[in-house]
């Protein structure tokens, strides 16, 4: 086991998979020379070659083109957004040709490509360097969508997502990349000014695609999370005196829905909590699988925490994602239900 940070854990993930596999190639915005604006890159090209690891043009449209075809013909390449805010003039080929290869090809072609790209608020980035645009890519058939809380799922999911035979979108909460924040804190934290460490497995591993993991057991209700918001749900139980269970979806598609059900039937409650708007976020679809699949064990209505029905607020920021107190107010109104 190494210390690290998500950063370090994420570097090396790359260099384990390059190192293994001659078919892994990284390259985006600065992601070469440079190493990436939050470094995750480093050092890849010095070991690797300027044909494996690779600085592209501003266009993400032709960053994410360019990762198709590649797949389409046997590389596995692995590209960087530079921010979630960026992606959308790559959409269409997100969408449309990445999502669709392995079905409209009958199989004789996949699509095993990752797209990593820093995601949510935390930065002071304001409303192009904050967004957390997850609900798109769900809503995608074809495409499977992952988040980490930690270093240690970090590194073993984005070498699960570089294995896989079909594309992984992999959204890196940017507030968690020098460590676990204090979910506490009621004011924004700056991530390259705090350096906390978790420990990582050295070499290889993987983490299964499509598993949660309980981050806390207990039975008096389930808190459905991913990301940032997992240290949230963690500080406001602490204050709350409730015995929840907090489950870390870590990846949102597939989504484990055998263990968010097994835990909600057990506890009779359920909380679901995101950093992204509220309207058509992913938690709508959480609650929807909740409802249709443990409707006769709630016991009470099932609540949404999430950020508000804004364009992101550089001004407001951490009032505009849940915080503790949030979280901890609906954790009691739903016991008093």
């Amino acid at each position: 086991m190494t210390q690290m940070t998500m950063i370090e854990a994420i570097r090396d993930a790359h260099d384990v998979a390059m190192g293994r596999d001659e078919r892994v190639v990284v390259f985006g915005e600065d992601v070469g020379y440079f190493g990436g604006v939050f470094r995750c890159t480093a050092g890849l090209q010095t070991k690797y070659g300027k044909t494996r690891c690779f600085d592209t043009p501003i266009s993400e449209l032709g960053i994410v083109g360019a990762g198709v075809g590649m797949a389409a013909y046997g590389l596995h390449p692995v590209i960087e957004i530079q921010f979630a805010d960026y992606v959308y003039p790559a959409i269409d080929q997100i969408a449309s040709e990445a999502a669709r290869l392995r079905y409209r090809s009958a199989g004789d072609f996949t699509c095993p490509l990752v797209i990593r790209m820093p995601t949510g608020g935390g930065i002071f980035g304001g409303q192009t360097h904050s967004q957390s645009p997850e609900a798109f890519f769900t809503h995608v058939a074809g495409l499977k969508t992952v988040m980490p809380s930690n270093p240690q799922d970090a590194k073993g999911l984005l070498l699960a997502a570089i294995e896989d035979p079909d594309p992984v979108i992999f959204l890196e909460p940017k507030r968690l990349y020098n460590g676990p924040f204090d979910g506490h804190h009621e004011k924004p934290i700056v991530p390259w000014k705090k350096h906390e460490l978790g420990d990582v497995k050295d070499g290889y591993y993987s983490t299964e695609l499509g598993k949660a993991a309980i981050r806390r057991a207990g039975d008096d209700v389930t808190i459905l999370a991913y990301g940032t918001m997992v240290y949230v749900a963690e500080a406001a139980v602490e204050e709350a005196g409730v015995d929840a269970e907090i489950i870390d979806l870590r990846t949102l598609l597939p989504l484990d829905l055998d263990t968010i059900q097994e835990s909600v039937k057990k506890t009779g409650r359920c909380l679901v909590l995101h950093e992204a708007t509220k309207t058509s976020g992913f938690g709508a679809e959480l609650m929807s699988q909740v409802q249709e699949s443990c409707f006769y064990h709630l016991e009470a209505p099932i609540v949404r925490v999430t950020g508000w029905d804004t364009p992101y607020p550089h001004a407001q920021e951490w009032d505009y994602f849940p915080g503790p107190g949030r979280v901890l107010d609906a954790l009691h109104q739903m016991m008093e239900s």
